[in-house]
């Protein structure tokens, strides 16, 4: 330990006190010194094979102590008459969490962050009173979609490169494999698209969306092709929630949020915060076509996104060139 204490990266210090520990049945600290020698060795550019190969065993000695861990906890807990599975959302997320089955994902919006919002990744149906309305549109909507999705100017690339603007940092610039067909697009009605589906402009009058000059309401159809990964990001802002009414889906579509993956199932909404990292994929033999539409954080009071309303306004209109 001395020498641990005047240096703390002394790789072979910390591989004898792990091992010290390890014989002596002292899990916690054998546990400790072998994440300390991992750090140490993650932290080296070309770390000798010899520290590879420790590096392996102290890993799979941890591995080994979490699955002891989780067995001790949920025992521990039963013995009191608890079950982890039938305790709350909350109690089996923050359990997940301290025994490392899962990861902490949080709001990290890229533009704009409103605080004090729950940093909740998923939202139900039942939440919103608005949503039997929306889904009860399904049906007539994908007859609608029908119509018009063979046509080439349904659909544009979700992400495109703008003139005079920097390209964005996304795999899929540009690409067709991920397409939108917009029905509001910055505030403003797409009359090509929105004339053609009229069911789909009548769902859209139910839920409350948003009102910002030169930005919302914004509502589309995203259609994702076969083989095409959205890679994991986070979206603008942490006052809104993103909803997705699936309308085509093939087997082999789904979406993660945060630490919790979901498949689409036609007809039945999909809320989320996309603030929170996420990603989709199609891996389907078949295109994916759901409706998004996003709305406001429903903690967010009236008064406040009344004010948020004028704020994304200003910002949008901040330094234009002539």
């Amino acid at each position: 330990m001395q020498r641990l204490n005047e240096e703390r990266g002394d790789l072979l210090a910390i591989s004898a006190m792990a091992e010290l520990k390890r014989t002596q049945g002292d899990q916690r600290a054998a546990s400790s010194f072998y994440r300390l020698g991992l750090g140490t060795i993650a932290q080296m550019k070309s770390p000798h094979q010899s520290l590879l190969t420790w590096a392996q065993r102290a890993q799979a000695y941890l591995d080994e102590g979490a699955d002891a861990y989780v067995a001790h906890m949920s025992d521990h807990l039963s013995s009191a008459g608890i079950e982890i599975s039938q305790a709350s959302a909350q109690v089996k997320e923050a359990f997940d969490l301290l025994t490392g089955k899962t990861e902490l994902y949080l709001q990290q919006p890229n533009m704009f962050f409103y605080p004090g919002l729950p940093h909740r990744a998923w939202f139900e149906r039942e939440e919103f009173e608005w949503v039997e309305e929306v889904e009860g549109y399904t049906d007539a909507i994908i007859g609608e979609l029908k119509a018009v999705v063979e046509e080439a100017a349904t659909f544009e690339p979700y992400v495109q490169a703008q003139p005079g603007r920097p390209n964005p940092n996304n795999p899929l610039l540009n690409d067709p494999n991920w397409g939108a067909g917009y029905l509001l697009k910055n505030g403003e009605r797409q009359d090509a698209l929105a004339d053609r589906v009229p069911s789909a402009m009548k769902a859209l009058e139910a839920p409350p969306l948003p009102t910002i000059p030169d930005r919302a309401p914004m509502a589309l159809f995203s259609r994702l092709k076969p083989g095409t990964h959205i890679k994991p990001h986070h979206g603008m802002l942490n006052t809104r929630l993103i909803c997705h009414l699936p309308l085509i889906v093939p087997e082999g579509c789904g979406i993660r949020v945060g630490a919790t993956s979901r498949v689409w199932e036609p007809g039945k909404l999909l809320i989320f915060d996309d603030s929170m990292e996420h990603e989709a994929w199609n891996r389907g033999a078949s295109d994916r076509t759901v409706m998004i539409f996003e709305i406001w954080r429903p903690e967010i009071s009236f008064e406040d996104r009344e004010v948020l309303s004028v704020l994304f306004g200003a910002i949008n209109q901040f330094g234009e060139g002539a």
